[in-house]
């Protein structure tokens, strides 16, 4: 069994990589999404999105991180993939996934469902375009608006060449509402003759196994799970292995985890300890009651300074 870690725009960057790759339990990362329309992006923009590109495609821990490329031109979309496999990443990916209604009306994501053929088209330019030693993936939901075309855009995806996909089990207009639909992909994973990858609800190991029995998928993708038990990867693997040493971690060892990743981030953004500590306390909350408690008293402050004062002075109480 493989895990892979979500391309979650906006809350798994490369700092976030690294971190979670050094709990545990990920066999590989896939980058935020690099917007591509009717332009040659420059190879900045690439190493912006995917900064391991510098560090042998991986991350501190020797994770591979695939490069991840969204956009409705079969025609740009392979020119781009050309020019970013001279940086030469372990893999590309294809996002035709997201459900973003901003992505979805500039012709990206999510609203190529609707057309399987188009689908097919853009994996092929970019197959034809790059090495045949560079992995192309690509990652899908059930459909936009209905699971109709499911097959047949697997189905292209696969005659396409791409080595795998990645199946959230949800449709676009589904969004993140409960359930996922994990026993839709079936149909899929029987057919298919190349991996496919089940994502969606995995929040628990218990999931994890029901999402595998009812999908007929061997590997999984962790999303927002990630954020909520950062060792839930590797709780993951250690039951697959049945490695009964495995402990999760606890509250005071997680708000550690959080305070070193908001140092470790504090640089890109004036505000971004102040939202990016707030949005991860938000998934934390799910699993670690006291993070509701802390995201209450942080949730006015502003400054970073502010921030980090009360996230340290929350850690010594616990101390």
């Amino acid at each position: 069994m493989r895990i892979l870690l979500a391309p979650m725009e906006g809350v798994v960057d490369y700092e976030m990589r690294a971190l979670l790759t050094q709990i545990g339990g990920y066999d590989r990362c896939v980058t935020e999404f690099v917007r591509v329309t009717d332009q040659l992006l420059p190879n900045r923009v690439f190493l912006r999105f995917n900064p391991e590109l510098e560090q042998g495609g991986t991350t501190p821990s020797g994770v591979p991180v695939y490069l991840q490329l969204l956009g409705g031109s079969a025609k740009y979309m392979g020119i781009n993939a050309a020019r970013a496999q001279k940086l030469e990443p372990p893999g590309i990916d294809i996002n035709f996934g997201c459900p973003s209604k901003t992505v979805n009306k500039s012709d990206g994501g999510s609203v190529l469902l609707k057309e399987p053929h188009r689908i097919g088209d853009i994996v092929k330019s970019v197959r034809d375009s790059v090495d045949p030693a560079i992995p192309v993936t690509a990652k899908i939901r059930l459909g936009f608006s209905h699971h109709d075309f499911l097959a047949e855009v697997a189905g292209n995806i696969e005659e396409a060449g791409a080595s795998e996909v990645c199946i959230h089990a949800r449709t676009k207009e589904d969004g993140y509402k409960p359930p996922a639909y994990w026993s839709a992909v079936k149909q899929v994973s029987e057919q298919s003759s190349i991996p496919v990858i089940i994502n969606g609800e995995i929040w628990t190991v218990a999931d994890a196994h029901r999402a595998r029995a009812e999908s007929g998928c061997s590997d999984i993708m962790l999303g927002r799970s990630a954020l909520t038990r950062p060792d839930l990867a590797a709780a993951i693997k250690a039951d697959n292995n049945a490695d009964s040493r495995f402990v999760w971690r606890s509250w005071p060892e997680v708000l550690e985890i959080l305070i070193h990743y908001l140092e470790r981030s504090e640089s890109q953004h004036p505000k971004f300890v102040s939202n990016r500590s707030k949005q991860w306390l938000v998934f934390l909350q799910r699993a670690y009651p006291e993070a509701a408690t802390l995201f209450q008293n942080i949730k006015r402050l502003k400054e970073s300074e502010d921030v980090f004062n009360a996230l340290s002075a929350s850690l010594k109480q616990l101390a």
